[in-house]
């Protein structure tokens, strides 16, 4: 509902063609997933997010690029015009680069990471079309009077907003290096005191019960109230079979095979779901409905091989995905530096995203690193290399209509003008994931969490880091060029 609000208030008319186009996205995306009979897990869900985001975004780098057009004086038809086609190929290197990761994740990653790669790639088919397709198709309807056309893409009071600014990023890229390079280490320093991350039983395995009840319970509710139960260990509640069954895997005392943890584990489950529930422990399945008590249904041992093929097949698709990007953009850019600085962007966000968990962690706030977290991380991935590819490909327009070498210069100003879109578009995925981690319950807060963090540092580094490094990167290999030249004429000489 805010992002809603805020496509109107900030883009008038133009936000109620975006706003269309966003919920013929999302029933697109649902419509396809329910033809599949596909399960949608928070990984699937975490890559609808995305696509949404993917979706505003779009609509906003049209809106901004008609913006400009109407500020230059160009009338209100030709200015669509040239906004869709100016637009186009920023959108379109976005989309593929996003979409290269979604299918080598789909071929090589395995359950979560797999099920994020369905709906992604499902999602980014879709908003393209409801993004660019829709939105034309309904925007030169609303025009179809020609330059007496009502249709306006923002207020008087936005009109104005974040135009023609002139920040000198590029003079600020040492800090910004300084500063990443402070955070990173000292959340790396964190995570080696603390032993590592702390892992839940995806990745430690556990002992898992099926749990009956007389009726259906809350699964995120449970987990909650078994927490201290199991003193603080990873826990893992979900709907088993029926809605009132539930199958509870911990990683309590998962380093003690003993039959005497066994037991230890099994008392404190029925101790803890007895102090939540009020009901007594039935020692009899059967009998649950009769004497209005639980029941333990079944139970095992779960081992990690599982997880360890989930971490092993995610960092795998990781790795071509950042390896894919870089070629497609190493493609579309003709350099090298590009590519390498989008991917070090991403590997930078991947980072920040790790250390802020483990500071969190050391300030009380423990969030367990899981399938959803994984989802979360491959969410960031897709936002970053979106946001980045979307300034470089500002950044290659300019570099294409001038003639200049002050690459400082060009890619300051081409940050500038692209400024408005990628604050506009943080901002409005911001609004989701902040209501996300505030009323999303303790279960989600793990998963806002990083999301949240992803897409403060994603914004960050496509300005801060990815951009300044290819000027760095740039300049160096055009000194060493001019060296070279030289060299050159005085040995001819």
């Amino acid at each position: 509902a805010l992002v809603v609000i805020f496509m109107f208030i900030y883009y008038a008319k133009g936000g109620g063609v975006a706003v269309l186009a966003l919920a013929f996205n999302i029933f697109f995306i649902l419509g396809i997933l329910a033809q599949l009979n596909a399960a949608l897990t928070l990984p699937g869900i975490a890559g609808m997010v995305l696509t949404i985001g993917m979706s505003i975004d779009a609509n906003v780098l049209i809106f901004e690029r008609i913006r400009e057009e109407l500020r230059k004086g160009v009338k209100l038809l030709t200015a669509i015009k040239l906004g869709y086609e100016k637009a186009y190929s920023s959108i379109i290197d976005a989309n593929v680069t996003t979409l290269l990761t979604a299918v080598i994740l789909y071929t090589l990653g395995q359950g979560p990471v797999k099920g994020f790669a369905i709906t992604l790639i499902i999602g980014i088919i879709c908003s393209f079309f409801s993004a660019v397709f829709i939105t034309r198709v309904v925007i030169e309807w609303m025009s179809r009077k020609g330059e007496a056309t009502k249709i306006n893409f923002s207020f008087p009071w936005s009109s104005s907003l974040l135009t023609n600014p002139s920040f000198n990023f590029m003079g600020g890229r040492k800090k910004a290096y300084i500063g990443s390079s402070i955070f990173i280490g000292i959340g790396i320093i964190v995570i080696l005191m603390q032993g590592g991350l702390n892992l839940g039983v995806d990745f430690t395995g556990g002992r898992s019960f099926v749990v009956g009840f007389p009726e259906a319970v809350p699964a995120s509710e449970v987990k909650l109230a078994l927490t201290d139960a199991f003193e603080n260990s990873s826990v893992e509640t979900k709907t088993y079979g029926s809605t009132t069954n539930l199958k509870i895997t911990t990683s309590y005392l998962i380093e003690d095979d003993t039959d005497e943890a066994d037991q230890r584990v099994r008392e404190a489950l029925i101790s803890g779901l007895a102090d939540y529930t009020n009901l007594s422990y039935v020692e009899d399945g059967d009998k649950i409905i009769e004497e209005g008590g639980f029941s333990i249904l079944s139970s095992s041992k779960v081992g990690a091989t599982i997880a360890d093929d989930i971490k092993s097949a995610s960092q795998q698709s990781i790795l071509f995905s950042l390896i894919a990007m870089f070629l497609y953009i190493l493609l579309r850019f003709r350099t090298w530096q590009f590519g390498l600085g989008a991917v070090v962007a991403v590997f930078h966000d991947v980072l920040v995203v790790l250390s802020a968990f483990a500071l969190a962690g050391a300030l009380g706030f423990s969030f367990e690193v899981d399938q959803v977290f994984i989802a979360a991380i491959l969410t960031v991935v897709g936002y970053s290399i979106n946001d980045t590819v979307i300034v470089f490909d500002r950044i290659r327009e300019n570099l294409q209509n001038t003639l200049s070498k002050n690459f400082e210069k060009i890619f300051n100003e081409a940050i500038n003008e692209t400024l408005s879109r990628t604050l506009i578009t943080s901002v409005t995925t911001l609004l989701v994931v902040v209501i996300l981690l505030v009323f999303g319950g303790e279960v989600l807060r793990g998963f806002s969490f990083s999301i949240l963090v992803g897409i403060l540092v994603g914004t960050y580094s496509s300005i801060f880091i990815a951009s300044p490094l290819v000027v760095d990167l740039t300049s160096k290999s055009l000194e060493k060029a001019q060296v070279k030249a030289a060299e050159a004429a005085a040995n001819k000489s």
